[in-house]
């Protein structure tokens, strides 16, 4: 069955950088549109990164533009979240999502398969 299983996550002090881990099985990684969402205390889920299957395409929420970098190993079936100047209301539940041949990026009803989330949580 599909699985994408998130890694990396953990507590850093604000400034400080993390980088996530998606890593996917069960599915044609290659032709998966990837996508990165965050859910902090109190708050709806709401979008972070996206990548298009091609790679060709790429979305940052403005919360994040700057800050945070999207990538993609389609040979390893594994999506990356690099995460700079982390500051604390970036602290959330980080969850990938993999959508095929995705052509929306920020609406999280468009994703077909979730991962169960990593914490990361930025201390101020």
């Amino acid at each position: 069955q599909v699985q994408l299983v998130e890694s990396g996550g953990g507590l850093v002090q604000a400034g400080g950088s993390l980088r996530l881990s998606c890593a996917a099985s069960g599915l044609p990684f290659s032709s998966h549109t990837v996508g990165w969402f965050r859910q902090g205390p109190g708050k709806e889920r709401e979008f972070v990164a996206a990548m298009s299957w091609s790679g060709g395409t790429v979305r940052y929420a403005d919360s994040v533009k700057g800050r945070f970098t999207i990538s993609r190993d389609n040979a390893k079936n594994t999506a990356y979240l690099h995460m700079n100047s982390l500051k604390s209301e970036d602290t959330a539940v980080y969850y990938c999502a993999a959508e095929p041949w995705g052509g929306t990026y920020e609406d999280a009803n468009k994703f077909s398969y979730w991962g169960q989330g990593t914490q990361v949580t930025v201390s101020s």
